[in-house]
């Protein structure tokens, strides 16, 4: 098994850029890890695809140093363990809301004594020929993010970054805003403040802190408050962005 670079990168207080993969298709991300991001995050949570789909994906960037994340549907030891036996070497995990929700997480994700994950570890281990090396290792280099997109875990943020083995958080900011009752306004000064309140919590528990950029000017925002884990939009963000580029200009061939 690898040694994680993300984990090692963020563990040093250093600034990691990824984006998040929505298109269940290998091209998609072995285009995108051949860019030079440091991490992408396959979503089975909003995105329409399957672990096997996940597996492809992960396959698709094996050749490349970016590091393959799967944010999975919920906090659960199950799809936990199915994303990190097909390779993945960090979770993303939705709706951490308590301390007690992030020892959970943690647990599923470390095989025993430490946690409660089943040994299985079929692509992760090449199928049995790094087995020992990966179970001595997997609980070490495993990248564990738990969610915070509401106000009860904004409420309990110093618990739940309390729990040993929560490597980063990681905001949605339109999740975020709209259970703070603010919905997509996530420059109102009450979500503004909320971040800020956030990322001082991480800093004093010496958690990496993460946040989801819509465009390059909040991306760098973001950088200069200090957060690590920064996604540069997404897969179809991106596709969107890269036509209408084009669109736009071509309308000057028509005028």
């Amino acid at each position: 098994m690898k040694k994680n670079r993300v984990k090692q990168l963020l563990h040093s207080g250093k600034l990691t850029l990824g984006s998040w993969i929505q298109i269940g298709h290998p091209d998609i991300a072995e285009i995108m890890a051949n860019m030079g991001f440091d991490w992408l995050v396959l979503d089975n949570e909003h995105g329409p695809y399957s672990t096997e789909t996940s597996q492809l994906l992960i396959q698709a960037m094996s050749s490349t140093e970016t590091v393959p994340i799967v944010r999975v549907p919920w906090n659960d030891m199950v799809e936990i363990k199915r994303a990190l036996d097909i390779g993945a070497y960090g979770v993303v995990i939705p709706w951490v809301n308590s301390k007690d929700e992030a020892l959970y997480a943690v647990r599923a994700c470390r095989y025993p004594p430490a946690g409660v994950r089943g040994v299985g570890p079929r692509r992760a281990s090449r199928y049995g020929l790094d087995m020992r090396e990966y179970l001595e290792r997997a609980n070490e280099e495993i990248l564990i993010v738990a969610q915070i997109e509401t106000q009860q875990a904004v409420d309990r943020i110093e618990e739940i970054l309390s729990v040993e083995g929560i490597d980063a958080f990681f905001i949605g900011p339109l999740d975020l805003s709209t259970s703070l009752g603010y919905r997509g306004q996530i420059d109102h000064p009450k979500v503004r403040e909320t971040l800020d309140k956030l990322l001082d919590a991480a800093k004093g528990a010496g958690v990496a802190s993460g946040i989801y950029a819509y465009n390059l000017e909040l991306a760098r925002s973001y950088v200069e408050k200090g957060f690590q884990f920064v996604s540069l939009a997404d897969d179809t963000t991106l596709l969107i962005r890269g036509c209408q580029e084009f669109l736009d200009g071509i309308k000057t061939f028509r005028s």
